[in-house]
């Protein structure tokens, strides 16, 4: 899968999940405050990866992770290794 894929299906997954405009998810924009995040709602942002990716993320994974671009590239190293 490549990085512009990951980056389009996990928009629409996180814009429909969170109930915002996809428009809204932009490589530069902060990740918990574009979806309004607390720790309860990254449990659902894992387990949305997990069902729509394959791929399992720890809360360590969430270390350093501010913009959708961050989230972008730790998904596209955990998918293609």
């Amino acid at each position: 899968m490549t990085l512009e894929e990951i980056m389009e299906k996990a928009s629409v997954v996180l814009a429909e999940e969170f109930e915002i405009d996809v428009a809204d998810i932009t490589p530069d924009a902060s990740l918990k405050e574009t979806l309004g995040l607390d720790s309860l709602d990254l449990v659902d942002v894992v387990v949305l990866i997990e069902q729509n990716f394959g791929v399992t993320l720890t809360g360590q994974d969430f270390v350093g992770i501010k913009t959708f671009e961050n989230f972008y590239e730790l998904l596209n190293r955990k998918i293609n290794g």
